[in-house]
């Protein structure tokens, strides 16, 4: 709804982020408190759809948290090579591959689909893990000493702020996300069932995964004072106003002079 955030690579991310956040919600209802098991042989199972939202959430943020390390360690590369279009593409791609692995997955057989399974999470939940530690201790780094030595300015405050965000998102993901991964391996290696509960409403590991859904966009609201400011005005007091008869426009113009 704000022309001037999507012209803002970081809030196209975050945009990815928050719609796969939706799409987690919504397919942990129908896991959780419809009590389904959402498993491979399941006649209720969602067909890797839920399973592909909460893969998308985290790949999302990986490719934003990549995007800001970018951003802050080369800035004039940065502005020439990630163009809005290209930022928009990258995000089409991540979005066409997770729904097309889920799609394979639905036309092999069972036990080929297990295998490919466990076999990607090993690998992505270890590479995700050393990439977000790696990088957050970098733009840790760069935050502390380079960005201090730039003269006092808007961009750098923007700079600071953004990479501090994405920071705090990526160890919360971290946080939600790590007990998990460490069981999903450990279940690799012992060859046992990982799923030991009912379902995923009651799974306390899976709970704490999909929470992650509700934090990265309380996150982003909270440490970002332009997606704030927007939210304010265009998602909640103009609907509000429009309901007691105020012209929104006018209330926009009035706002933005304030």
């Amino acid at each position: 709804m704000n022309r001037s955030l999507r012209n803002e690579n970081r809030f196209m991310y975050m945009l990815s982020t928050c719609l796969s956040d939706i799409g987690t919600g919504v397919s942990y209802y129908y896991n959780g408190v419809l009590d389904i098991r959402d498993y491979y042989d399941s006649p209720t199972r969602t067909y890797y759809i839920a399973l592909t939202f909460l893969g998308l959430s985290y790949m999302a943020i990986l490719a934003a948290q990549s995007d800001r390390y970018h951003a802050v360690s080369a800035p004039f590369k940065y502005s020439q090579r990630m163009t809005r279009n290209r930022t928009l593409l990258i995000i089409l791609a991540y979005w066409v591959y997770g729904f097309l692995v889920a799609a394979v997955n639905n036309l092999v057989p069972m036990g080929v689909a297990k295998s490919v399974t466990f076999l990607a999470a090993f690998v992505s939940n270890i590479f995700t893990v050393i990439i977000m530690i790696g990088l957050n201790v970098r733009l840790f780094l760069i935050a502390k000493f380079q960005l201090e030595r730039e003269p006092p300015s808007e961009e750098r405050d923007n700079k600071r702020a953004s990479i501090y965000l994405i920071i705090i998102v990526a160890v919360c993901f971290l946080i939600a996300w790590l007990p998990l991964f460490l069981h999903v391996i450990a279940c690799n290696f012992t060859r046992t069932s990982c799923y030991l509960f009912r379902n995923d409403g009651t799974d306390p590991l899976r709970i704490l995964a999909r929470l992650n859904a509700i934090i990265t966009p309380s996150l982003y609201i909270r440490g970002c004072a332009p997606l704030r400011s927007s939210v304010m005005t265009k998602v909640w007091r103009i609907p509000c106003y429009k309901s007691k008869g105020v012209n929104p426009q006018n209330m926009e113009k009035t706002i933005d002079k304030m």
